[in-house]
């Protein structure tokens, strides 16, 4: 017997407006017949195909650490670049620089949603083909 995963928890200030954030970073939408609304203590969404789902939980003591567990999130097109300046429109905040640590075109950015919850930012899949091929 074995488990899979049922969805991803993330602990939350305001479930609603970092769930809105996650929905715009992500393009997920939230789950058919239960709308997230304003004052919501928990939050879902779910990416397109209803496969992987994040839930937002509102929890009274702040961030105060570095998360045990983050996101690492691929391109779906373009580069890792232009998608590292559209998440910083968003207002992301960068926390590290790791491109290029292992030679050039290579690399992460970690970044902190509004939150302070950190994820990565990853190089696409056509980067990631173009210098290993």
């Amino acid at each position: 017997m074995t488990s899979f995963v049922s969805h991803t928890t993330i602990d939350a200030r305001n479930a609603y407006e970092i769930s809105e954030w996650w929905k715009q970073v992500l393009d997920y939408g939230d789950v058919p017949g239960d709308p997230n609304e304003p004052g919501h203590a928990e939050c879902m969404i779910q990416d397109v195909d209803g496969s992987h789902r994040i839930l937002f939980l509102e929890v009274e003591e702040p961030k105060s650490k570095k998360n045990r567990i983050h996101l690492d999130l691929r391109p779906t097109e373009g580069d890792r670049d232009t998608e590292l300046a559209r998440l910083l429109e968003l207002g992301a905040r960068e926390v590290a620089d790791r491109r290029g640590k292992y030679g050039p075109g290579t690399g992460w950015v970690v970044l902190a949603d509004p939150e302070g919850n950190e994820f990565c930012i990853l190089r696409s899949e056509a980067e990631v083909s173009a210098t290993e091929g």
